[in-house]
């Protein structure tokens, strides 16, 4: 692993740990880097009220984020941020679409005008990219039920998630073994058991292709 790789690594440990171990489910070295390079991003995004102690200034770092997207999607990130040239290079090898980057910023914003939490641009968007970069084009319905799963458990709403499992599940046997990583953690119900524990939830969730 690069020095830059590794940095980004880290990033996605600390802000993500969940999806970092979902993350070490990826064999391919390449693969697992990639997935790691969009957690990355989403990490910067994540952390940014964590920065700053006024709303406007939350939001002019998102509308930041927002002008760097012309460059990602047209190959040239602004030069010496690892993240946004990290970035690029993901979005121009699996030729990703820009409209989730911009709606997850847009998500961002909105929570800082404490508009409601908007599910799919937060959760559902985000995964179905994470599952493009592992397994291609053509398989977002099979991990949207998966990633309203992981939404709503994220949010608090866990008796809406459990009534949800069961359909996700069912989408999900048309998801490929190797994409399977990208929504895997959907079956980490709670943020605060035992890292070991959540390493071998995500185990059987693999074994058995259910989250």
């Amino acid at each position: 692993m690069t020095e830059a790789a590794d940095t980004l690594d880290q990033q996605v440990r600390t802000a993500d740990l969940d999806r970092w171990l979902s993350s070490r489910l990826v064999a391919d070295d390449r693969a697992r880097a990639d997935l790691i390079k969009l957690y990355a991003f989403e990490a910067e995004l994540m952390t940014i009220p964590t920065r700053v102690t006024q709303p406007l200034l939350a939001e002019m770092r998102y509308t930041w984020w927002a002008e760097q997207m012309d460059g990602v999607f047209a190959g040239v990130p602004r030069k010496g941020h690892p993240v946004l040239e990290a970035l690029t290079d993901l979005v121009a090898r699996h030729g990703l679409d820009r409209a989730p980057f911009d709606a997850l910023i847009d998500a961002h914003i909105g929570r800082v005008r404490e508009q409601p939490h908007d599910l799919d641009a937060f959760y559902v968007g985000p995964m179905q990219v994470a599952t493009r970069v592992l397994a291609g084009q053509g398989h977002d319905a099979a991990v949207a039920d998966a990633a309203r799963v992981w939404g709503l458990t994220q949010t608090g709403r866990r008796q809406e998630a459990a009534s949800l499992k069961s359909a996700a599940n069912g989408a999900l046997k048309r998801l490929p073994p190797e994409g399977f990583a990208a929504v895997a953690h959907a079956t980490l119900t709670d943020p605060d058991q035992p890292e070991p524990l959540k390493r071998l939830r995500l185990l059987w969730a693999v074994l058995r292709g259910r989250i």
